[in-house]
């Protein structure tokens, strides 16, 4: 069996941009496509309601999400789409289909006013809960991958895209986050910018004069530590061209900042089973509110 993208579709055009950007994730990896349309039946006595006609009580969502996957077919020929309707709350439901998944996209919209992106309720229990990749993307024809649609007729060639970003923490590095960083740059034909941002010494928060000498040594350090933890998987990917960054500042600014102009921002979850329930982390949940780009979260013990 073939295994499948699974997009979280409402019928917004958040939703609509992570179905766009799913076929073509789905294209480079030869997967198909499942749209899981999420509604809320209403309760009974409501639904007898004589003022509530028959499409009030059958879920609409289901015209635009079909239409969608009619779309989704002319542009994508030969891409397997199809769309499931299921009743339920959206987040047990969607946390359900990932695991049978191979990757999980949801959209994100972004908050009027404010430098950031709106990642609800929803959004975040799967990332928080889900195993596989997790990708939140933007509305909009640019963040849906990274450049301009192009007319259907015109595939988008991978070499188009913009460099894909890892945000990598060198203390506790994932092979599995970094693996599917390298693994995305090689089927875009794309740079990996891998960025890691080193904290300022403690006098830094006291106001005290900058140490410019104290800060080279620092900085070389950290792009010694850098270099070292990704030298076997440059030499497991020599096609990939690697920017190695170590960045004195907050990781959560700093990757917001990396990540303009990229077709994909990679990061990382500690995955922690509690009976408190699952964590994203703090890097990762500011990065999934600022950075621009579309934001894989990968989970990894």
């Amino acid at each position: 069996m073939v295994r499948s993208v699974v997009v979280g579709f409402d019928g917004s055009a958040e939703s609509r941009a992570a179905a766009e950007w799913a076929a073509r994730e789905a294209k480079r990896h030869g997967l198909s496509v499942k749209l899981v349309h999420v509604w809320e039946a209403v309760p009974e006595p409501l639904a007898l309601a004589r003022f509530l006609g028959a499409e009030t009580r059958q879920p609409w969502g289901g015209r635009a999400a079909r239409a969608v996957v009619e779309g989704l077919r002319v542009r994508h020929p030969g891409l397997d789409v199809t769309v499931e309707q299921v009743a339920g709350r959206p987040a047990e439901v969607l946390a359900e289909a990932a695991k049978d998944a191979e990757l999980v996209v949801l959209g994100s919209r972004g908050l009027s006013g404010i430098g950031g992106f709106l990642v609800g309720s929803v959004g975040q229990a799967v990332v928080a809960g889900a195993e596989q990749p997790v990708v939140l993307v933007r509305a909009g024809e640019r963040a849906a991958d990274g450049h301009a649609v192009d007319p259907p007729a015109l595939p988008s060639p991978a070499a188009l895209s913009g460099p894909v970003v890892l945000g990598l923490d060198t203390d506790h590095p994932g092979d599995t986050v970094i693996a599917y960083a390298f693994e995305a740059a090689a089927r875009r034909v794309t740079p990996l910018r891998v960025v890691h941002a080193w904290s300022p010494p403690p006098y830094f928060a006291y106001g005290l004069p900058a140490d410019p000498e104290l800060n080279a040594v620092l900085g070389k350090q950290d792009a010694a530590t850098l270099a070292e933890v990704l030298h076997r998987w440059k030499e497991k990917y020599p096609a990939v061209q690697v920017v190695e960054e170590s960045r004195c500042g907050s990781p959560a600014v700093e990757l917001a900042d990396a990540s303009r102009g990229a077709s994909l921002v990679v990061v990382g979850r500690r995955i922690r089973r509690s009976p408190l329930g699952a964590h994203i982390g703090p890097i990762t949940h500011a990065v999934l509110h600022h950075a621009p780009a579309p934001v894989a979260v990968i989970a990894h013990d």
